[in-house]
C-alpha cells in the first residue's frame, strides 16, 4: 500500500523511527543498518513495507530499496517472520546476506539469533534462485522466479485464471532471458 514515507525524523533509535510526514507521525520498525544510515539525518526518505495482522498494522522501514526487497524475500520463507528478517537485517547487511544465501553459507545465516540450522538451511534452499550479485556487490538483482511470482500476482489481479497465466509464464522464462516483470507481463498478455 505504501510505497515510502518521506519527512522530519522526530525519534529514531536502533529498532524503529518516528517521521513527521504532514503532521502525522509514522512509527517504522527499522534495523540496526537503516538506523546508522538516517540517525544524523533531519528529513528522510523510507521505503515501506506494511504488514496487516487481526492484532496491529505494521510499517517497516528501509534505507534502501534493497533492504526491502530482501526482507521480503526472507519474510516468504517458512519460519522466519517480520522481527527474525529485521534482526537478520540489522547483524548483517545486504550484502553479506545476499553472499551467505548464493555460497551456502549456513553457518553465516545460523549466526543470527533466533535462526537454527534447518531455518538456515531453508534460507538458502528457497531464496538461493531469487537472489544474485551483478557487476558490482552493491547492485541487488532479481532471477526470473521471482519475475514469474510477480507477474503471475498482477495477472490474477487482471482477471486472468492462475493455472492458465502460470503456464504461460513458464513457457515465457522458460523460452529466454526476462529483465523485467513489466516486459513479462507484456509478453504473457500477448499470449493469453
Amino acid at each position: 500500500m505504501y510505497e515510502y514515507i518521506q519527512g522530519k525524523l522526530v525519534e529514531a533509535t536502533p529498532a524503529y523511527a518516528v517521521v513527521d510526514c504532514g503532521g502525522v507521525g509514522f512509527h517504522l520498525h527499522i534495523s540496526v543498518n537503516t538506523y546508522s544510515g538516517i540517525a544524523q539525518q533531519a528529513e528522510i526518505r523510507l521505503w515501506v513495507h506494511q504488514i496487516v495482522r487481526e492484532d496491529a498494522h505494521l510499517l517497516y522501514g528501509f534505507a534502501t530499496k534493497e533492504e526491502r526487497a530482501l526482507f521480503k524475500l526472507l519474510i516468504s520463507v517458512s519460519g522466519i517472520g517480520a522481527n527474525t528478517a529485521n534482526v537478520m537485517l540489522s547483524s548483517m547487511t545486504v550484502d553479506e546476506i545476499t553472499t551467505a544465501i548464493l555460497t551456502g553459507n549456513v553457518n553465516a545465516i545460523k549466526s543470527v539469533k533466533g535462526i537454527g540450522l534447518k531455518t538456515a538451511q531453508r534460507v538458502i534452499i528457497e531464496l538461493k534462485d531469487k537472489v544474485g550479485v551483478s557487476g558490482s556487490a552493491e547492485e541487488f538483482v532479481f532471477s526470473a522466479g521471482t519475475f514469474k511470482e510477480e507477474a503471475l500476482s498482477a495477472l490474477v489481479m487482471l482477471g486472468f485464471a492462475k493455472a492458465q497465466a502460470s503456464k504461460v509464464l513458464d513457457k515465457i522464462t522458460a523460452g529466454g532471458k526476462v529483465s523485467t516483470v513489466e516486459e513479462l507481463i507484456k509478453l504473457a498478455l500477448k499470449q493469453l
